[in-house]
């Protein structure tokens, strides 16, 4: 029984790694930088997407997919930056898979995008191993959520490019040891890259804008960008 288990988790896996390549590819051709936000449920994925939608909105042309076990509540929070969002409701499934990514974009001329968020379903453990064609990868820990989450979920962490540290307001309030948390992090991927935030009192949301930033422009100033874009072009 489990040989079996392991054939068909792998069958699912190489799947996914499939579409996601695809996925890759239709978003270079595209130029769109794709950022995949994972956590746990509650961290504030969604109030720091909100304002980032919102000050983004200004200089890049910006959209989101929002997952969810049911309920639309995020996306429709979300529709008041004015951006356009999907909602991807997953059922029982407990993560976003590229298929549903590949599904979702049905109707959408990516041309019109220059960047897009995917709002993970809230789990440290499943979004880990599923590839959704993304260029970042990061994962928010909140201060609520006791400073060893790492160390007990490090899979989630290992695979994310950034770590944000969120309701950094609450910090005092419950006690929460930054150093600590910092230190099982990089316990379990040294030199991954660390910013504190907190979407309500609004700390920290320069510093995580100036990042995405500076990785959209990494992204559209590569050689390799720059060929796709190029190509794409003179297939017009």
């Amino acid at each position: 029984m489990a040989t079996r288990i392991v054939e068909v988790r792998h069958g699912i896996l190489k799947k996914n790694d499939e579409l996601a390549h695809k996925l890759r590819t239709r978003f270079e051709q595209s130029g769109v930088f794709v950022v995949n936000l994972v956590s746990s449920p509650g961290s504030g994925k969604t109030a720091l997407l909100e304002q980032t939608l919102a000050a983004l909105s200004g200089t890049y042309r910006a959209a989101a997919l929002v997952g969810d076990l049911a309920t639309d509540n995020d996306a429709t929070r979300l529709a008041r930056s004015g951006a356009p969002i999907r909602q991807i409701s997953t059922g029982t499934t407990c993560h976003l898979e590229a298929e549903m990514i590949d599904s979702a974009l049905d109707g959408w001329d990516l041309d019109d995008y220059d960047i897009l968020f995917i709002e993970n379903v809230g789990n440290l453990v499943c979004p880990a191993s599923y590839d959704l064609g993304e260029n970042l990868r990061v994962v928010l820990f909140s201060t609520t959520e006791g400073e060893d989450k790492p160390l007990k979920y490090p899979t989630i962490f290992n695979s994310a490019d950034a770590a944000l540290l969120t309701k950094m307001d609450l910090a005092a309030a419950v006690e929460f040891d930054r150093d600590l948390a910092v230190r099982s992090i990089h316990q379990v991927r040294p030199e991954l890259p660390i910013l504190d935030t907190s979407a309500r009192a609004e700390n920290g949301l320069r510093d995580w804008l100036a990042y995405v930033t500076d990785r959209i422009e990494r992204f559209r100033s590569s050689p390799a960008h720059a060929a796709e874009s190029l190509d794409h072009e003179s297939a017009k």
